[in-house]
């Protein structure tokens, strides 16, 4: 322990104390409040606490140049200032400015008991007095009253300095106790309801869209983050419980600051990222502008990726352009196990294809390939057909309808039998519908206690489609064409009659969800058999006819995703000679009067719909 004596004169007294601060910081740990507790006359205790007040902002590991610094110039170190603002006497101060209040009180109590001065602003001020809380307003610290409609409360030194500031920095403390300005040790914001604003029904005026894009929330909470090591930033509600427990404890733990400080910059970015799409849309620019950012949100952690050595997790777009938009991402689940990567993947291309049909609609899904499809007046009966067409792949499938799925639906589901043995109870993985009867919930949740139910809303048209590759991303228009919107142009003699058109539309509505290269077969609303993703035309089309069945094929629509580049001795005459009655595909190939000669031979019809369907 040191003991100092009193000095002959005010500037002998304060470079004494300087100097034995400075050997004392040099050659021991001890801060200044342990100084301070040595012997020290009453003539020099004042002048001591005004030398040392940098000693207390600094870390006990001073650098050298600070020390040398603070020795040499006695006159410089003992600035002038008031007792209230000295680093000696410096105070716990949280500031906090809130849009959504959920859980202040809570907030609030917890930092007066540790004993921190509450600065506020405007509405949250109002909520913590209303709360009981003792607060200081921001304006008592600024000495300015909010102005321009509130556009401008927080951003001035007197707040930012107090963020901002460095704690190891000497000169950094002598500026803020120069200008009277104390630190904050928590900032507590979140922004104003941008997203929530523009994405509320009915179309935002520009300028109220304008006022909603926060400025000095954005600007305290970065300050925060940057200054993390000496100031906590809490920007979620779910995380004043781990606050309060952290501020009870040693607060020495970076890793929670730098988590804390994550966060508070991935919601700035999220933030502007709502702005920023917004503002574009204003200036009614294309549908991919030339830069954008892709807001994700963590909905769930999942066991493993499509393999078991494989890390996974499911994310929900918060782009605006996803809100109401429909899709899987947002279903709701009903029962059954958690979903896996793989579910995630056979539940939104079961979703995608069976919202594409008016009637009511079954569509069985493996692999991502829908290997049953069959619309009916009659659900019941749709869904009978859609399980025949491929009861093998239908087996532990995703099924997925159009329509409510009432008592009687469910009880097929939860009874049918699969038609290879008339005996095995069909099992699904997934039952996705857009509604379920209560009833009927109750029934399939019988089935079994890991059949996942969904229920999900029906994706909007025209969103756009987002694809990763090796350092990049493909950015396309979704394949949302529908029959009724191309033209199936007859090109051979033999013209096709009405039942033979519906089934050729038929089968190209369901061949553009299937991989290619994709052949489809159909009849009567049906889908018979399919061929997918062999990288030969021929080997997809024969796989087709070997699913369908020989006999079933004959009279049948057929459609191809692309073009067939051969036509004698390949595809399309092998399709012809099987008994095929029409033929749907985009036309295109340098061979096409190929096609067209060899369909005239059988009798066939074939339809160009100058529209391709690949999907890789």
């Amino acid at each position: 322990m040191f003991s100092l004596a009193a000095a002959s004169s005010p500037a002998a007294s304060r470079a004494a104390v300087a100097v034995a601060v400075a050997v004392a910081v040099a050659t021991s740990p001890l801060h200044l409040s342990n100084l301070l507790s040595t012997k020290i006359s009453r003539s020099s205790y004042r002048q001591a606490s005004l030398c040392c007040i940098n000693i207390r902002s600094c870390s006990s590991r001073s650098s050298p140049r600070c020390v040398k610094a603070m020795a040499a110039d006695a006159e410089i170190v003992s600035l002038p200032m008031t007792e209230s603002h000295s680093s000696a006497s410096r105070k716990k101060q949280a500031l906090i400015s809130l849009s959504d209040k959920c859980d202040l009180a809570f907030l609030g109590r917890g930092l007066h008991e540790l004993g921190y001065t509450i600065v506020s602003t405007g509405g949250t001020a109002n909520t913590l007095e209303a709360a009981g809380l003792p607060v200081t307003k921001v304006e008592e610290l600024t000495s300015l009253p909010e102005m321009l409609d509130g556009r401008v409360k927080t951003l001035h030194p007197s707040i930012h300095g107090g963020i901002l500031a460095r704690r190891d920095q000497c000169h950094h403390m002598e500026a803020l106790d120069k200008h009277g300005i104390g630190t904050f040790d928590v900032v507590v914001v979140n922004l104003y309801p941008f997203y929530e604003k523009v994405t509320a029904g009915g179309n935002i005026e520009f300028d109220d869209g304008i006022e909603n894009i926060d400025i000095g929330g954005p600007a305290m909470i970065r300050a925060a983050a940057k200054n993390h090591k000496d100031v906590l930033v809490v920007v979620d509600s779910e995380d004043y419980p781990a606050l309060l427990e952290f501020l009870k404890g040693s607060n020495e733990d970076q890793q929670f600051r730098r988590k804390l400080a994550w966060k508070a910059f991935q919601h700035c970015a999220s933030y502007d990222s709502a702005v920023s799409e917004w503002l574009w849309r204003q200036t009614g620019g294309e549908t991919i502008p030339p830069d954008f950012t892709i807001p994700l949100s963590l909905k769930s952690s999942l066991r493993y990726g499509e393999n078991p050595h494989q890390k996974a997790a499911f994310y929900v777009d918060k782009r605006l352009a996803e809100v109401n938009a429909g899709g899987i991402a947002t279903a709701v689940q009903h029962h059954g196990k958690e979903m896996s990567y793989n579910n995630y993947l056979d539940a939104d291309a079961a979703w995608n294809c069976v919202s594409e049909f008016r009637s009511p609609t079954c569509v069985i899904v493996k692999h991502t390939n829908p290997c049953g499809v069959a619309s009916r007046g009659d659900v019941l009966e749709a869904y009978r057909l859609a399980v025949k067409a491929d009861p093998v792949s239908a087996f532990g499938g995703i099924v997925a309808f159009n329509v409510e799925v009432d008592e009687n639906l469910a009880r097929e589901i939860r009874e049918y039998r699969s038609p290879t043995d008339g005996e095995t109870r069909m099992f699904y993985e997934i039952v996705v519908a857009p509604k379920y009867s209560e009833k009927g919930l109750e029934v399939l949740r019988g089935k079994s206690k890991t059949l996942r139910i969904l229920e999900a809303s029906k994706n909007e048209r025209e969103k756009l489609s987002l694809r990763q590759v090796g350092g990049g991303w493909l950015a396309q228009d979704s394949d949302g064409l529908t029959p009724e919107e191309i033209q199936f142009n007859a090109v051979s003699e033999a013209q096709p009659n009405e039942s033979e058109l519906s089934d050729a539309e038929f089968a190209w509505l369901c061949v553009k969800h299937v991989k290619s290269n994709a052949i489809v077969i159909a009849k009567n609303n049906c889908m018979l058999g399919m061929g997918s993703g062999q990288p030969n035309r021929l080997e997809s089309l024969r796989i087709a006819l070997r699913k369908s069945g020989e006999e079933e094929v004959k009279g049948a629509a057929l459609a191809s995703d692309a073009f067939f580049p051969f036509a004698w001795k390949d595809a399309v005459e092998e399709a012809c000679e099987s008994g095929v009655s029409v033929i749907a595909e985009p036309g295109g190939s340098i061979r096409d009067k190929d096609a067209i000669d060899c369909c005239n031979k059988y009798g066939v019809s074939l339809l160009f719909t100058n529209v391709r369907h690949f999907r890789h």
